[in-house]
């Protein structure tokens, strides 16, 4: 069974949250591709992990031009997933187990197959005419500025039928909702209403400040390189990050939109959102706007910590910064998500010590102050896989390739059974290939192995749940000569000291006059030394211990 973290409504403050990428997590019908089902039957994996809520993305209906990130119709199942009653099922199921469910919301954009846009582009003079982003042509016929999309090119495309453009921040076929309009906003949150309605606990509302656009239309300047900037838009292979997007997102109307939303989620009680931010430098910013007042979002995620450095400075740097930033609102971190490199891959300096640095990366997430998110895989080590471009699935990385090979790495199938065919994922032909690497992780050939990357994660998440201070404890770091990670946690009349070493060499830290170690608490999977207050740390390693 779960642990939840806390209950009653702020149950999400502090809690571990589990991604589930549905696509790629068990599929029951053989057709190689995840379902609900599939997600019901794998729910007691979950919640032997310890977590407290499930993050799904999306499973409504969709033509799947962006892996149902085009949403063609809010309030369905895609017939790929499932049936509404399916849904119902595994939502019954995740709360008997004591899991939390959280569903993806993606109402920036919907699809070019979604009715409302085929209505708005039908003339100037319809009823949803005004449902989404038109605008005219410069005299020359080129498009009505330099906005871009993310996934290439520029971020109008012209509709021969209207002799407009139309605005699309990703795929041409996911044109942009107009929430300058209330009747979008109305018929948005009527969509929220109805998962409300069935009894999901929360949403995790995707590029959370893309919502609405300058109305002027006006051109983003160039962006001026921040060399302390944590956060990027765009890899570096993609021109999108070369703008500073001043007037294409992160607009003023939000914070009342956002408002509205929060209202809509009060009225049912101990529902919680989190708000995806992308906003490259301003990030923190954004986040501490649209989380700050307790009648907005309940916590956010930024892309900080999704990046390559694992290093003290970078995570000091980014959890400082946040403090600084979000005074009164609630980050949630994670090191890997649906949209990234897995972390194993990116942290790891060589093959041979993925397994330690899967190990002290839930270490150190399990210990920040924030809520955290687990993807789907992470929990057994699972690198990225290498794809050939005849492999991949993704717009993204097809658009790009091959400086950069988007982001079907890190969405192959679920291991389950190392022995199986597909590794127990699916006995049909699965949509991304399973790797011999990955098969040999699965999850029946860690289960009991006391030194395996599975039960280190069950270890870990039960020791966070048995001390308050990482509930939603204060956090101050600590300055030490050497390069390590020191922070306290305090609260519920506990302190802890936490030393991380994310070196590959040995570090000893001496403690500073007047502080005391009264007992050593060793993380699970390490064994640093500790002995006149100093303490001797291994390569990759961390030290814990109770303060007086």
């Amino acid at each position: 069974m779960a642990i939840t973290a806390r209950a009653g409504d702020d149950w999400w403050r502090g809690a571990v949250i589990y991604q589930v990428y549905p696509r790629s997590f068990q599929d029951t019908d053989g057709d190689g591709i995840g379902d609900l089902r599939g997600i019901t039957r794998r729910l007691p994996h979950i919640a032997s992990l310890g977590v407290d809520a499930i993050w799904l993305s999306p499973f409504f209906t969709s033509p799947q031009a962006d892996m149902g990130y085009d949403v063609s119709d809010y309030c369905d199942v895609d017939p790929m997933f499932g049936t509404l009653a399916d849904f119902d099922d595994m939502l019954a199921e995740a709360h008997r187990l004591g899991l939390k469910v959280i569903i993806d919301q993606v109402i920036s954009h919907t699809s070019d197959r979604h009715p409302w846009f085929g209505e708005s582009r039908s003339s100037g003079t319809n009823a949803k005419a005004d449902w989404y982003v038109w605008a005219d042509p410069k005299p020359d016929g080129t498009a009505p500025n330099n906005w871009l999309s993310i996934f290439g090119g520029p971020a109008w495309e012209w509709d021969g039928v209207r002799r407009q453009y139309y605005l699309h921040n990703f795929l041409s076929s996911q044109p942009d909702l107009n929430f300058h309009n209330p009747e979008v906003q109305e018929a948005v949150l009527s969509t929220v209403r109805f998962w409300l309605d069935r009894g999901v606990d929360g949403f995790r509302l995707d590029t959370a400040n893309f919502y609405f656009y300058d109305r002027l239309l006006r051109d983003n300047p160039p962006l001026v390189p921040d060399p302390d900037a944590t956060s990027r838009d765009a890899p570096e292979v993609n021109p999108y990050g070369m703008q500073d997007h001043l007037y294409d997102k992160t607009q003023p109307e939000n914070i009342d939109f956002l408002r509205r939303l929060r209202a809509l989620l009060d009225e049912y009680g101990g529902r919680a959102t989190v708000g995806e931010v992308g906003d490259g430098a301003r990030s923190l910013q954004t986040v501490a706007a649209y989380t700050s007042g307790g009648d907005k979002l309940n916590m956010c995620y930024t892309f900080d910590l999704l990046g390559p450095e694992f290093t003290a400075r970078h995570i000091r740097r980014c959890v400082e910064n946040s403090v600084v930033a979000v005074k009164d609102g609630w980050i949630c971190w994670a090191f890997s998500n649906h949209d990234v490199m897995r972390h194993v891959s990116r942290f790891a300096l060589r093959e041979s010590e993925r397994e330690r640095v899967a190990k002290l990366a839930i270490s150190l997430l399990a210990t920040l102050r924030g809520s955290i998110c687990i993807y789907q895989g992470e929990e057994l080590g699972l690198p990225e896989a290498e794809l050939a471009f005849d492999e991949l699935r993704d717009p993204y990385g097809i658009r790009f390739w091959p400086a950069f090979a988007g982001r079907d790495g890190c969405r192959t199938p679920m291991v389950w059974e190392k022995e199986l065919t597909n590794a127990g994922f699916s006995t049909g032909i699965p949509w991304l290939p399973v790797r011999d690497e990955q098969r040999m992780l699965a999850v029946n050939a860690q289960e009991g192995v006391s030194e395996s990357v599975l039960e280190h994660y069950r270890r870990t998440l039960a020791f966070r749940c048995l001390h308050a201070p990482l509930i939603d404890g204060d956090m101050a770091f600590l300055a030490f000569n050497q390069d390590v990670l020191a922070f306290t946690r305090e609260g519920g009349g506990e302190r802890l000291l936490f030393v991380f070493n994310l070196t590959r060499e040995a570090q000893t830290v001496q403690l500073p006059v007047g502080m005391r170690v009264t007992q050593p608490l060793p993380m699970p999977g390490f064994a640093p030394l500790f002995a006149d207050n100093t303490i001797t740390l291994g390569e990759l390693d961390v030290f814990c211990g109770r303060l007086r």
